[in-house]
């Protein structure tokens, strides 16, 4: 009997489109499912839609259609795209389906009839894009701290959960199954911010908007988010709290659920505790992944910088994308997309490298024997690359065991790239020549067809086209990962077949003039000029109220959870004041160390996730660039600036 492997993305939010940054989710788990898959487990992929939310509400007024026509329409453009990406689900759950809603009544219920959920009213700060209630403590300058947009006062009558009657318990399993969250980073970001500082009670209720799951026994309330949504992962299983279906039993716990690192903390502290509270056993491992940025800003409409699949794919094809996708992204850091990043990437991998391979040493087969592959012909200079191919086929499986589909894809590119040396070693055309070393010919070509065999099994999770593509055109009769223990499983005797590119090289320069022209003209320049000269002007006593001073930067590093943010010691004369600043995308914490920047010094001190800041660094931004303002070397830091 196989053993089971039950991995989940998080379920999308019909808001709106999802633009590439939402897309790599489910083609990072489809990839990781694909693997599992190919080491031989049995495994149950879920992926699906949130559907509900006061933001989803508004979206389908301002439309002119019901919420569910809405959510109709959006769910199946995010199923087309989840489907035209290749993934392989084996279930696409919608929070709108019957018997999820009939299952989150049943859990709400449960839990207040135990008496983990009670009546109260919540007075605070609420974000609509983010569907989060915070603390005025917790908001950043007045905004929200996640995603830094404007929150409004609310008061409304809701349920709420006891967190806090499950917090030592939690922090007790996180301490006893140090893999329950990764990456590292993430863990400590988790227990650091939100559970050691002590956990409120959880508003799960909401009767502000009626777009949701009906409380059965109060019905001027709609069960909140996060009890439907995340619900999700074991409702589409079968389960309810008054019967557990046979996927249930089968599949739970989940061995991962792979999310984005924005919804770490309600799928790290809130699902363990509905779980805990339920009597249900509590995922193995959640993997929190990085986000896929444009340039330094997270991907978004309302920046406008988002990138479609569906688009992408239209230029590059599928298999083009999802490597891009997955070799770009580093593990734990966040990683960046652009159009001229896709281009060289596409050129010099998939083009140069992988599909200048297979297409000449499929090309050579048919013109020096017809197709037909020869008799293995050993030479001690061959035993570099039988051992780059299995050393590959070991490290690849080693990194996608461990979710590092980026350094996975570098262990495969390393094989085609050493199997491309070896035809330069080895020189075909130059064994061709000589009768007497035909025997040796077909032995080259007969390594260089085997390593490219290994290529399209390894591949098969990243670019499942590709990789049938490849086994099409070398003839490979054994195709699975425990075939890839032994170099030489290519069977002699058979035939390859027709030499067709994979990857045909691009035009840089075309491809990019024809992007340029087909993007949405940006606004005008004089549209900009009026809404600078819509600003307050003010007097010269309000300028004098800012101090600005010189100040040297003598250490700077990362604050942990947060790729964009610099926490740096500067010196402003006889004090060093600590302060916290957005620009780590441009300036890593080793370059920031020794310039001179201009600093507001008598800024109210502020905490960013956590860290005291105490002052600001002044710097001009574009969407594109970053430039913190520096002074000449020669100035003295604490110098007065006027």
């Amino acid at each position: 009997m196989k053993e089971k492997y039950y991995i989940t993305t998080a379920i999308a939010y019909t808001s709106r489109k999802p633009h590439i940054g939402n897309t790599y989710e489910i083609v990072l788990t489809d990839a990781i499912a694909r693997h599992k898959r190919q080491e031989g487990y049995d495994v149950f992929f879920l992926t699906g839609t949130d559907e509900h939310g006061q933001k989803i509400g508004e979206a389908a007024k301002e439309a002119g259609i019901t919420p569910q026509q809405y959510v109709d329409g959006v769910a199946g453009e995010i199923k087309d795209i989840w489907d035209l990406m290749g993934s392989s689900y084996n279930h696409f759950i919608r929070t709108t389906d019957d018997y999820h809603v009939k299952s989150v009544q049943k859990i709400f219920n449960k839990l207040y009839e135990q008496g983990d959920i009670y009546k109260g009213e919540y007075e605070g700060w609420y974000c609509v894009p983010c569907e989060s209630f915070f603390t005025q403590s917790q908001l950043v300058d007045g905004c929200c701290p996640d995603c830094g947009r404007e929150v409004k006062t609310t008061k409304e009558e809701a349920y709420f959960f006891k967190m806090s009657k499950y917090q030592d318990r939690l922090m007790q399993y996180i301490e006893e199954n140090p893999d329950f969250i990764q990456p590292e980073s993430r863990k400590k970001e988790m227990v650091n911010n939100f559970l050691k500082p002590g956990l409120q009670d959880l508003c799960v209720s909401r009767t502000s908007f009626d777009w949701g799951i009906p409380v059965t026994f109060d019905k001027d309330h709609v069960v909140y988010v996060w009890i439907d949504a995340l619900s999700n992962y074991i409702t589409a299983l079968g389960y309810a709290p008054d019967e557990q279906g046979e996927l249930y039993k089968k599949y739970w716990p989940c061995d991962v659920h792979v999310i984005g690192k924005d919804i770490l903390r309600f799928h790290t502290i809130y699902w363990p505790i509905m779980l805990m509270a339920l009597g249900e056993p509590l995922p193995k491992q959640i993997f929190g992944h990085p986000w896929l940025l444009a340039g330094a800003d997270k991907i978004s409409k309302s920046r406008g910088n988002a990138i479609y699949a569906d688009d992408l794919v239209k230029l590059f094809g599928v298999d083009a994308i999802r490597y891009y996708l997955l070799c770009e992204m580093p593990y734990a850091q966040d990683g960046t997309i652009s159009y001229e990043n896709i281009i060289s990437r596409y050129n010099a991998d998939l083009a140069n490298t992988l599909g200048n391979l297979v297409n000449r040493t499929v090309a050579m087969q048919q013109k020096y024997f017809d197709g037909v592959i020869q008799k293995p012909c050993d030479a001690e200079m061959d035993a570099d690359l039988k051992e780059c191919a299995l050393k590959a086929a070991k490290a690849c499986k080693e990194k996608m065991d461990a979710f590092k589909t980026a350094e996975a894809l570098s262990e495969v590119m390393n094989l085609a790239r050493r199997s491309n040396k070896y035809i330069d070693e080895t020189m075909p055309w130059a064994l061709a020549k000589d009768e007497s070393r035909k025997e040796r010919l077909g032995g080259v070509l007969y390594n260089l067809l085997e390593s490219i065999r290994f290529l399209g099994v390894l591949l098969t999770p990243f670019m499942p086209q590709t990789a049938e593509s490849i086994f099409a055109q070398i003839g490979a009769k054994e195709c699975s990962l425990e075939s890839l223990d032994a170099f030489g499983k290519t069977e002699a005797g058979t035939s390859v077949g027709q030499a067709t590119p994979l990857f045909a090289r691009l035009d840089e320069k075309k491809m990019l003039e024809e992007i340029e022209k087909s993007q949405p003209k940006p606004a005008k320049e004089e549209k900009k000029v009026e809404e600078v000269e819509k600003l307050p002007e003010i007097s010269i006593e309000d300028f004098a109220k800012l101090e600005l001073k010189v100040g040297l930067v003598v250490e700077s590093q990362r604050v942990e959870g947060a790729d964009k943010l610099l926490v740096s010691k500067i010196k402003i004369g006889d004090e060093v004041r600590q302060i916290v600043s957005g620009i780590a995308k441009a300036y890593p914490p080793e370059e920031f160390v020794g310039k001179k920047v201009v600093v507001i010094t008598n800024l109210k001190p502020v905490k960013l996730r956590g860290v005291l800041s105490e002052g600001m660094i002044l710097a001009a931004s574009d969407k594109k660039n970053l430039s913190v303002l520096t002074v000449d070397q020669d100035m003295p830091d604490g110098t007065k600036i006027s």
